[in-house]
């Protein structure tokens, strides 16, 4: 039960097997337990490549399938997803020059992260979360330069990004359709991030509040034309919600590798759990809706790699595998019993890092609006 990979995706999910279990696995805890940025983890998988699989091969990234990508950051986020989460917002942050940049500003941010710096998307703000149109971030001409003022929350990477990339209003009486998107570089003059938010999951990410005061932007770090950054901003959504489906799905098999080698070690009434009907039955339900997860999130990307629009399937493949890496994870701890409530044994930070995948690149409650607007034919 996996995902279909070319022969050049099987050697690296390999390596990235050996890296995740040599370096990652061993200090996940410690990593969730204090919050911190897991500095030199993150440097040693620099040094391997694992921040540039959204880099096309042109601009020098490695040149394989979303697809083949996919395999890999589940095997990441079956370590730790919060590190996951890290290379896939990098990713994020990236896309929009990649939909809609010019070749100068593709070159110019692909070469930074092969550099070994990270990317961070800028859209939410205090007051404008769900409802992303609402947002004022102010972006106002000045001859060939565009001063933008704002703040932006919930900003992963946001304090240790090389770039980002940034919504916000070149014309306020225009709701979406006033809204533009720019390349900022972090050392711009009037770039400030935040405290580091202390989270319930994910904890090994960084996700902090960023704010842009009398930044200075060159006219040509505007991405695509004034008043096409809202329209850019939800294309990036559409595969950022993929990958969050991809780590979610990872979640959920952690939960099951978890529960079968608990079971099997663990006995009542002169068996091993896993001899239990009840339980095997139990993981039986969780396989099913993890692989299904799985499939659902190789569909929305293979049609990623063909062209076509992935809208509808990738809030699908988010929606679900988000509720189902919930629902695994919590049927993990079931089966650990009272152990599985105790921060001794790992299901317990599943739930915790699952969670959020419920909730960002769009709630669950907004993707199933998407999704019915598609179902009745709505624009």
């Amino acid at each position: 039960m996996a995902y279909l990979i070319s022969e050049e995706g099987r050697e690296l999910l390999s390596d990235v097997k050996r890296f995740c279990e040599s370096r990652m696995k061993t200090q996940c805890r410690s990593w969730d337990e204090t919050g911190e940025w897991p500095a030199e983890c993150i440097e040693a998988a620099m040094e391997l490549g694992y921040h540039t699989f959204d880099i096309p091969e042109e601009f020098g990234g490695p040149g394989i399938s979303r697809v083949d990508t996919a395999a890999l950051m589940e095997e990441i986020a079956m370590a730790d997803a919060g590190f996951a989460v890290t290379l896939s917002a990098s990713g994020l942050g990236l896309r929009p020059v990649l939909l809609a940049g010019s070749r100068e500003q593709k070159e110019h941010c692909c070469g930074r992260i092969l550099d070994g710096g990270l990317a961070a998307f800028c859209m939410t703000e205090p007051q404008a979360g769900s409802d992303a149109a609402a947002g004022t971030a102010t972006a106002v001409k000045e001859d060939s330069f565009y001063v933008l003022n704002g703040t932006k929350c919930f900003i992963t990477n946001g304090s240790k990004a090389s770039f980002y990339t940034v919504t916000a209003k070149t014309d306020q009486n225009a709701g979406a359709a006033g809204i533009s998107m720019f390349l900022v570089d972090a050392d711009t003059p009037g770039v400030k991030t935040g405290t580091s938010e202390n989270k319930m999951g994910i904890r090994s990410s960084d996700t902090c509040e960023v704010v842009f005061e009398d930044c200075r932007i060159p006219e040509e770090n505007r991405i695509g034309a004034e008043g096409e950054g809202f329209s850019i901003a939800m294309r990036t959504l559409d595969e950022g919600r993929a990958w969050m489906a991809c780590i979610a799905a990872g979640i959920a098999q952690r939960g099951i590798d978890e529960a079968v080698a608990y079971g099997k070690v663990r006995r009542q009434f002169g068996h091993p759990l896993v001899r239990q009907q009840a339980l095997r039955h139990k993981l039986a339900d969780m396989a099913v809706k993890t692989e299904t997860a799985r499939q659902m999130t190789a569909h929305a990307l293979t049609r990623l790699d063909l062209g076509e629009d992935c809208r509808a399937e990738a809030a699908i493949a988010k929606c679900y595998a988000s509720d189902i890496a919930m629902e695994v994870a919590s049927e993990a701890i079931q089966i650990f019993g009272g152990c599985g409530y105790s921060r001794e044994y790992p299901v317990e930070k599943l739930l915790r890092d699952a969670k959020i995948f419920q909730i960002f690149e769009g709630t669950n409650e907004i993707l199933r609006t998407v999704i019915a607007g598609r179902v009745i034919g709505e624009k």
